[in-house]
């Protein structure tokens, strides 16, 4: 049987807004991670640009290290495009959760569980995302390292 949906009174909608603030300030905080995202993938990009052509000039071992930091930028290009995805992923389900909350009101049906289940993928994916991210760190962090032959590097002395 259909009950009719209920009356939209200010308050009502008030409590359905009330309700859905808590997603709307986690959509905030995903939208900053995902703008460190795009930064970072930003900058990966610039230096694989910067690297390339160095690459193709090379040869012997300079070329080998060029290739190897290639390798490291493509990984990080990979997980943050990860990162970014499982963010995105999120900020939907979020999404979702906010629009189950006022159709649960507007239908007058219990969508409980739906919510929970949503909001727990939300998190799930948000997480994920924010694991990835510290693996592109640590790989980042890894491959930052100054070469020992410049550490013992020392300038000749003119005579």
């Amino acid at each position: 049987m259909v009950q009719p949906p209920p009356s939209l009174s200010v308050d009502l909608v008030g409590e359905i807004v009330r309700n859905a603030v808590a997603p709307v300030f986690l959509l905030s905080g995903i939208g900053a991670f995902l703008n460190v995202c795009a930064s970072r993938l930003s900058r990966i990009v610039d230096r694989s640009r910067q690297v390339e052509p160095r690459l193709l000039e090379s040869r012997g071992t300079e070329h080998d290290r060029w290739v190897r930091e290639l390798h490291i930028l493509d990984r990080r290009m990979s997980l943050v495009s990860w990162a970014t995805f499982l963010s995105v992923l999120s900020a939907l389900l979020t999404c979702l959760v906010v629009v189950v909350l006022f159709a649960a009101t507007l239908t007058n049906r219990h969508y409980g569980t739906a919510v929970a289940l949503l909001f727990i993928a939300a998190m799930l994916s948000i997480g994920a995302g924010f694991a990835v991210f510290l693996i592109e760190t640590l790989v980042a962090s890894r491959a930052v390292r100054v070469r020992s032959e410049l550490l013992q590097h020392e300038v000749e002395e003119s005579a």
